[in-house]
């Protein structure tokens, strides 16, 4: 449990409290349910810079990472084919994966396909069913890929001001500002709370709120004066009580729910706000692919991880389909910005086609 591990080495809680924010973030769980400490260590895993844990900002937005990669890649020789929706990867007589059919009917043909999508589309929705061993079927479709996660994002012409620490009049960003700041998070009784509500199908009406401000840091992301806000809420079921959807009226509620918080922290934020775009656990999925709109493409509890991640006896990046290679979030060690699992993957691929 969490809260034990954080009670032998704290007294403050508030203190406690923010540093549970890490053992649920992304997580639909509490600081009291079981395995949530290991979420903490996920988080807290690695090293930027040197500096072990520490977190950074990527400049130029997280795109900006992405087409690091893409560059990377390019400059050896690799062909990237962006908006090229996969319908399904191409199988051989043998069984054995040859390629990937895009929606448009085009055939890509490779000797090895490796899928950063997740487990639930790669074995449900790219390969066919017949295909796959069914307990193996089975284990993908029992993955708990509950989300808490609504993620906001906010445009502001300027820059909050908090009464625990009050900008000063020439308007300069403080320390804070360039860091993640928790609210809603002075004691894990409150995150707890709001975790509980969730289960029985209601958005916390006290949400925890990860907020920070990645254009202090790196300015070219908002005009002069004016600033980027990037919410993290929680607890917001997939699925609502009484079978109420995510409509524009509820999405709105919930987002309202969480401005208010804020201004109770940063009197003036709420009409600083130019524009906003909320991401609720149903957008999640249907934009960027996330299983229940999961970022770590299952729960990151200890039922699903180490060996058992994706499945048992599946945990080596390979999968029943010779030649098909599970290379994201959904794969061992799990989600996070750390590139573990594709370079995990793609050793054991090189490893593989050598002997084609």
């Amino acid at each position: 449990l969490l809260g034990q591990i954080l009670d032998q080495w704290f007294e403050s809680e508030p203190l406690k409290a923010t540093l549970a924010t890490d053992a649920v973030i992304g997580a639909m769980a509490s600081p009291h349910t079981p395995g949530s400490g290991y979420v903490l260590l996920h988080h807290v895993m690695g090293e930027l810079e040197g500096r072990r844990g520490a977190w950074g900002y990527v400049a130029g937005g997280m795109g900006a990472l992405s087409q690091a990669i893409a560059h990377a890649a390019t400059a050896r020789g690799a062909h990237i084919f962006a908006e090229k929706a996969v319908c399904h990867v191409l199988l051989g007589r043998d069984g054995q994966a040859q390629g990937v059919v895009l929606q448009d009917g085009t055939e890509v043909r490779s000797k090895l396909v490796l899928s950063n999508a997740s487990p639930q589309i790669t074995f449900l929705e790219l390969v066919p069913q017949e295909q796959l061993p069914k307990d193996f079927v089975q284990r993908i479709q029992q993955v708990d890929t509950r989300s808490p996660v609504t993620k906001i994002n906010v445009a502001v012409d300027r820059l909050p001001s908090f009464l625990a620490a009050p900008n000063p009049r020439d308007g300069q960003p403080l320390p804070h500002h360039q860091c993640s700041i928790h609210l809603n998070c002075e004691s894990t009784n409150l995150l707890h709370q709001a975790f509980t509500e969730a289960t029985h199908g209601h958005p916390s009406s006290r949400p925890m709120i990860e907020l920070c401000i990645p254009s202090v840091l790196d300015p070219g992301l908002a005009p002069q004066g004016c600033h980027v806000v990037s919410l993290f809420t929680q607890y917001t079921p997939f699925m609502l009580a009484g079978g109420q959807s995510w409509d524009e009226q509820t999405r709105n509620a919930y987002a309202d729910r969480v401005f208010d918080c804020i201004e109770d922290y940063a009197p003036g934020f709420k009409s600083s706000v130019i524009g906003r775009d909320i991401l609720t656990p149903p957008d999640l999925e249907r934009i960027f692919g996330l299983p229940g709109g999961n970022i770590f493409h299952g729960g990151m509890s200890l039922d699903q991880l180490y060996f058992a991640r994706p499945a048992p006896s599946y945990s080596g990046y390979q999968s029943p389909v010779p030649g098909l290679y599970l290379c994201g979030s959904g794969a061992h060690p799990g989600g996070g910005v750390m590139g573990a699992a594709g370079r995990n993957a793609a050793q054991v691929a090189l490893r593989d086609f050598r002997h084609l």
